[in-house]
This record gives C-alpha cells, structure tokens and sequence, in this order.
C-alpha cells in the first residue's frame, strides 16, 4: 500500500516543477523583450541538465536496481512516448496564442495535449521518488527537507526540470507579450501549461512502487523520455531562437550545455 503522505510529497513536488515555469514570465515584469542571446543560453542550461540528470541520476539508478536488460527497454518505451505524442500532437495548434483566445470547451482540448506534452517531466519527477519511504537507503542517498527524509536523486530532479521549466516559461511568455497580456496572466499561463506534471509525477511514482522489480525499467523510462525530448524539442527550439545570432546560437548554446551538465555533476557522487 502505498502511504497517501508520500503521493502528497510526490505531488507537492511536480506543483513546484509546474510553478517554476511562471518564473520564465517574471522577466517580463522588468523589461518588455528578451533577447534571443540569452533565450539560446537558457535552452543549453536546461539540456545540459536534463541529459546529465538522466545520465547521472536515472540511469546510473536504474542500474543499481536491476541489469541493462529492463533498464534500455525502459530507454526505447519513453523515446517512443514522446515520439508518439509528438506525432498526436502535430495536427493540433496549442501555442500560448491560443491561451487568451480559447473558450472552456478548447481549454480542456488544450489541457489535454499539454497533459500529453508535460508527461515525461512528472514521470521523471515521480519516477525519482521511486525510493521515497523504503526501509535500508544508504543515509548518503538522502537529505533531510522539513523534517522529511527525501531521496537525494528526488531533490536533484526536482530542482532540474524545474530549472528546465524556466525557459519554457519564457518562451510561453514571449508570444502572450505580443498580444499585450499583462505580466500576471502571462505568469498563470506559463504555469498553466505545466499543471499535468504534478499528475504525471504522482503516477508514476505510484505504479514505480506498486512493481519495484521493474523500478529499472522505470528508470530508464524517465531517462530516455528526458534525453529524446533535449534533442527533438529543447536543441531545435534553442537553434530556432539563435538563427539571427553569429554562427546561429551555436557557442551561446554549447555554453549553456556545459554549464547545466557541470551544475548537475555532484549528482555523480552521490
């Protein structure tokens, strides 16, 4: 049975990666645009993070549970669920336009493809806790936050997709700007479109710890899902940012990589 206080923690955790999207749209409260410079910095950050996170976290995790014969299927399952939503999602217009313009009826419609875009991140997020709560975690895998003893796998990917979220947020906020939406409402719409991973995490953590002996294939689902989503989605959207700038964003890109993947590099201690 799993304990209700945990799913609350675990939830708790993806609203916090789903909040820090907003913080994408604060800039906004400050200047009226942000240059594509740091928009392609920004986009690096967040991949950097999020395939060393998986690589250092997910994998390296994953591995410690169980051999690579449950860990690549779980790589290919989550390559494939963010190939298939891509493909499901490719006949519908969600851009952050539509936010201000869309009745009830195309809100739920819009939640439900952004339920199908934000999956992987919360599964990440829920997968991480997979150890949240087992008897005999080594103390040096886990840290103290209020009085709660988490996972420190859990803290790691919990601080990195929201980290990744910020430019997101900003890339929401860009477009609403155009529109004249006022810095608040841009800040509820970047976390609006965030809202499913709290969902994601809370399942995923619930079925990861229903089937521990497939917490490998759980792992590698998470990660592979991560690192297929950095090179479809987060590289093209920096490229797509940085094709005005000196050699296309590139050395701003490969900056912000670097430094993600260094910020995540304690993680290989642990």
């Amino acid at each position: 049975m799993v304990a209700i206080e945990n799913v609350a923690f675990v939830f708790v955790a993806g609203l916090l990666t789903a909040i820090a999207t907003g913080l994408g749209a604060l800039p906004f409260f400050l200047v009226d645009d942000f240059s594509d410079r740091w928009n392609v910095a920004l986009w690096g950050l967040a991949s950097g993070i999020m395939v060393a996170a998986s690589l250092f976290g997910l994998v390296r995790e994953g591995l410690a549970y169980g051999s690579a014969a449950l860990l690549v299927p779980g790589v290919l399952a989550g390559v494939a669920l963010v190939e298939a939503a891509d493909r499901l999602l490719a006949g519908y217009d969600h851009s952050p336009k539509q936010f201000e313009q869309a009745g009830y009826k195309k809100l739920l419609l819009i939640l439900g493809i952004l339920t199908v875009h934000s999956f992987p991140e919360g599964v990440a997020v829920g997968v991480s806790f997979a150890e949240l709560g087992l008897a005999g975690v080594p103390p040096a895998e886990t840290v103290v936050v209020y009085g709660v003893t988490l996972p420190v796998l859990a803290v790691f990917m919990t601080v990195a997709i929201s980290i990744h979220n910020v430019p997101e947020g900003t890339a929401i906020a860009i477009p609403l700007r155009s529109l004249g939406v006022s810095e608040w409402r841009m800040v509820w719409w970047a976390i609006f479109s965030s809202l499913p991973q709290p969902l994601g995490a809370v399942v995923a953590y619930y079925f990861v710890t229903l089937a521990k002996a497939f917490l490998p294939f759980g792992f590698g689902f998470a990660a592979g899902a991560m690192v297929y989503l950095v090179v479809t989605e987060f590289v093209p959207e920096a490229l797509e940012h940085g094709r005005e700038l000196e050699h296309g964003g590139k050395p701003e890109l490969t900056a912000g990589v670097v430094v993600g993947a260094l910020a995540m590099v304690p993680l290989a201690f642990v």
